[in-house]
Formats: C-alpha cells, sequence, structure tokens
C-alpha cells in the first residue's frame, strides 16, 4: 500500500516562486541599509595583516563557512571556526591582526557570547553580521552589519529562508 502523499506540481511551483520573491524582497531591502558600517567592514579586512575567520552555529555557520571559503578564493586569507570549538581550544587560531566576523541571526548564540570576552581581550576587529542590530553580539561588536529580514519563506517563519539568502549576500 502506498501511502506517500500526493503530488501536486502547481503547488510545487506557486510555493517555490513565493520563496523566491520573499528572498529577492529580502536582498532588495538589505542592499538598501547598505552604510557606513558596510564600508568599515570592508576596509577593516582589506586592512587586515592576518585573516578574517568568520564563526557562525547552526545555519548561520554554513554561510560563515561558505563565506570564508569565498574570500579565500578572492585572495583574502580567511578561515571558518567553530564557535564551540573556539571555546574548547580552538580559539587559539585567532591571533593579533585578525578580523573576526561572527554571524547569527538573533545574535543571541550561547557560543558566541561565551567567546566574545576572549576575542575582545585578543584586540582583533569584531564584525558582528545578525539580523538583531541590539542584540548582545551587536553590542560587543566593532562592526555591526544588518542583516535582518521582514519574513521568512518558512511558512512557519521558523527555518532560515531568506535570513540565510540575505547573509550570503551581505
Amino acid at each position: 500500500m502506498n501511502n506517500a502523499p500526493s503530488f501536486d506540481g502547481r503547488r510545487a511551483l506557486d510555493m517555490a516562486a513565493r520563496t523566491i520573491e520573499i528572498e529577492a524582497r529580502a536582498l532588495v531591502a538589505l542592499s538598501g541599509r547598505l552604510g557606513d558600517a558596510f564600508a568599515a567592514a570592508v576596509q577593516a579586512m582589506l586592512a587586515c595583516r592576518g585573516r578574517v575567520v568568520v564563526m557562525g552555529m547552526g545555519k548561520s555557520g554554513h554561510v560563515g563557512r561558505k563565506i570564508a571559503a569565498t574570500l579565500a578564493s578572492t585572495g583574502t586569507p580567511a578561515m571558518f571556526v567553530h564557535p564551540a570549538e573556539a571555546s574548547h581550544g580552538d580559539l587559539g587560531m585567532v591571533t593579533a591582526g585578525d578580523v573576526v566576523m561572527a554571524i547569527s541571526n538573533s545574535g543571541e548564540s550561547d557560543e558566541l557570547a561565551a567567546i566574545v570576552p576572549a576575542i575582545k581581550r585578543l584586540g582583533v576587529t569584531l564584525v558582528a553580521m545578525t539580523g538583531k542590530p541590539e542584540s548582545t553580539l551587536a553590542r560587543h561588536a566593532d562592526i555591526v552589519l544588518s542583516s535582518a529580514v521582514d519574513q521568512e519563506a518558512c511558512p512557519l517563519n521558523l527555518a532560515p529562508t531568506a535570513s540565510t539568502t540575505a547573509q550570503m549576500a551581505l
């Protein structure tokens, strides 16, 4: 007996189009918010004598790995350090002269919050990319990039769809 739900191709196409439209609106809104903070982040990375160290948990971590790989591909020394591993010794990979880009949609990730004081003690520039510019992470950052979105494409507004698209683009 086949218990698989029936497939509605038209509904799948409608949902895909809706998802793309929501993510496109998020990107257009993001482009309208670019300003001095973005220019400061770019300047910090260009002036960086070390590496750009990208961090993030969960889906933001996946985005962070891609950002680090893209930076490395364009000639900017970069690497990804997992925040949970950083609190267990891997923070030693971050050295003076580095720039740390911490990505968190909520800006309240426990794993990032645990290592921010140590990052600040190292004297490196901390760039926060967050959907909540008033968050704990943002308050401790030297530069804050807002990746806020009005809506996720997920019908329950839970799965990070538009927000991860905005993070990737930013």
